[in-house]
């Protein structure tokens, strides 16, 4: 790939989502006049295994750009000599996309979305809906400005704001649609409240129990919101939803013994949003060890625990692994659950999930009932 093909190298990538069945219209004649190209700067980063990788080459960032895969536009909220953490990024196509669908966006609605990045998701709807329709929050104002000439290039002009999109818009609300493109701990009831009664909120989950997951969710009278998950989706954290620190683990009284449960078998989304409510506050980290599957847990009260195929090790008060091969237990006793069983509700007394309908909501002591 060079630079004097980038209309083919377009061309070629909108051909691969509407194959796929992720372009309905009008949506791919929006993203053929809406270059993904044209929101990517020159200096970009890969993820790598454990730090982002600069693309240095021409032929490295067309090949990329070209793909349907995530391009990190921002490493270490653009301070240098971090670490390479990633920070800001423009999305992998394909999920743009799902999302675009999700937000069932029709002629004259309004549109909120956080996190206006570079631009482009903010492009494809003001391509959809036009200019006044559209309004984009960006805390980061070197980004903001980026994204403002972005747009302008191609004729552009939403409502850009530079703010944190945790307390939304509501000057110019209420919204019909919400989207986040980044992702979120928990949904504030600050954005319900600036969507009207019938509107949409999309939004990744990034969860503490190892998963990250894609919600759609519809605005009642009521004041709540109540969806399904619809998938997966890997996003960067809002600011101010990214992880604190953790205290300490305990680690003077440890206890090992061989493993009963491989720790592969807990890594799928449905098992991971189950044992997430089952286990408020207990993060999971996966990971590998000689080549094999590692995970690691901690409830942020001084209790931990490692666990690969041959052996567990748990340390501090909790027997955590123990917790989670009960739960397994009990997940594997609802019979076959998919993603979109799970959904959640979000009120002003808070939220929480629940699975196969908003009455079933799962708590710590859930007694499962073979679906």
């Amino acid at each position: 790939m060079t630079l004097a093909d980038p209309h083919r190298a377009h061309t070629a990538l909108v051909r691969a989502l509407d194959e796929r069945g992720l372009l309905p219209p009008p949506w791919r004649e929006i993203w053929e006049r809406t270059p993904r190209h044209r929101f990517i700067p020159g200096r970009i980063w890969k993820q790598g295994a454990k730090r982002c990788e600069p693309v240095t080459t021409d032929a490295d960032w067309w090949r990329l750009v070209a793909s349907d895969q995530p391009v990190v536009t921002q490493v270490d909220d653009g301070q240098e000599g971090g670490p390479g953490i990633a920070t800001s990024s423009n999305s992998m196509p394909s999920m743009v996309a799902r999302m675009l669908e999700l937000l069932e966006v029709q002629d004259g609605v309004s549109v909120l979305e956080i996190g206006t990045a570079t631009g482009h998701v903010a492009a494809l709807l003001s391509a959809r809906l036009g200019d006044r329709h559209v309004t984009s929050i960006e805390i980061d104002p070197t980004l903001a400005a980026v994204a403002e000439k972005n747009l302008a290039a191609l004729g552009f002009a939403p409502t850009l704001v530079v703010a944190d999109g945790e307390q939304g818009y509501p000057a110019g609300g209420p919204w019909d649609r919400l989207i986040a493109t980044c992702a979120l701990r928990h949904v504030p009831y600050a954005l319900v409240e600036q969507v009207a009664a019938g509107g949409i909120i999309v939004a990744p989950l990034i969860r503490e129990f190892l998963s990250g997951a894609l919600v759609q969710l519809t605005v009642h009278s009521d004041g709540t919101a109540r969806g399904r998950f619809r998938g997966s989706a890997s996003y960067m954290p809002m600011r101010s939803h990214r992880a604190a620190g953790r205290p300490p683990v305990d680690t003077s009284t440890p206890r090992s013994r061989w493993a009963t449960l491989d720790p592969s078998t807990v890594l799928t989304l449905p098992f991971a949003l189950y044992a997430g409510a089952r286990l408020p506050g207990v993060s999971l980290i996966q990971g590998e060890a000689d080549g094999a599957v590692r995970v690691w847990l901690q409830d942020g009260k001084g209790s931990a625990a490692v666990a690969d195929a041959e052996a567990v090790t748990e340390f501090g008060q909790r027997d955590l692994w123990s917790e989670v091969e009960r739960i397994h237990h009990d997940f594997a006793e609802l019979g076959d659950v998919v993603v979109s069983d799970f959904g959640l509700t979000v009120s002003p007394h808070g939220q929480h999930l629940w699975l196969g309908a908003p009455a079933e909501v799962i708590s710590p002591d859930h007694e499962p009932v073979r679906r």
